[in-house]
C-alpha cells in the first residue's frame, strides 16, 4: 500500500488563488435591470440560496434587481422558525428568511405568485417575509415579458 508523506492541511492555508479576477467587474448603467426567479423548493439543494447571493450582488453593481418567487420557490419567501417564528432551529434554518430580507433593505423587490401561495402550499399572505409582495397568478408571466422586453439580466432557477 502506498504511504502517505504529505503533510496535513493546517487551517489558514490557500489552496486556490482567491484574488485574481479573470474579467473585468461589470457594473450596470443607469436604469439597467435584472430579474431572478425563482421555481425551487426550500432546502431542496443550494440553488435557491446561490442565486439569492447573485440576486443581492446584481443589486449591489446598481441593477434594479427583482426576485420572482413562483411555483414552489414561494416557500422561499415564507416566515420561518421553531419553535416560534424567527427562531433558528438548526444553522442555516433562517438563510432563505434572512437573505431575503437584506437583499430587500438594500432596494431589491421581491415578488410571490398569490396562487402557488395558497393554492399549492396552502400559506396566506400574512405567511409572507415583510416587504415580500403578492401577485396575481397572471402578472407572473407579464414581470418576465417586461423585463425581457427592457432587455434586462435573467437569472431563472429551477430545480427538478
Amino acid at each position: 500500500m502506498p504511504a502517505i508523506t504529505a503533510p496535513k492541511h493546517q487551517d489558514g492555508e490557500f489552496f486556490v488563488d482567491y484574488e485574481e479576477k479573470v474579467f473585468e467587474d461589470v457594473q450596470a448603467t443607469p436604469g439597467q435591470k435584472a430579474l431572478v426567479t425563482f421555481h425551487t423548493v426550500a432546502f431542496e439543494g443550494s440553488i435557491g440560496f446561490v442565486n439569492m447571493l447573485q440576486a443581492t450582488r446584481l443589486q449591489r453593481k446598481g441593477f434594479e434587481t427583482s426576485i420572482l418567487l413562483y411555483g414552489p420557490g414561494v416557500t422561499l419567501g415564507v416566515q420561518r422558525g421553531f419553535p416560534k417564528l424567527g427562531d433558528e432551529a438548526f444553522p442555516g434554518h433562517l438563510n432563505f428568511n434572512r437573505q431575503l430580507t437584506k437583499f430587500m433593505s438594500e432596494g431589491g423587490k421581491v415578488f410571490a405568485c398569490r396562487f402557488a401561495l395558497q393554492a399549492l402550499y396552502g400559506h396566506g399572505e400574512p405567511a409572507l417575509i415583510e416587504g415580500i409582495r403578492p401577485i396575481n397568478p397572471l402578472d407572473v408571466l407579464d414581470l418576465k415579458l417586461l423585463h425581457i422586453r427592457d432587455n434586462a439580466v435573467i437569472i431563472d432557477t429551477w430545480t427538478v
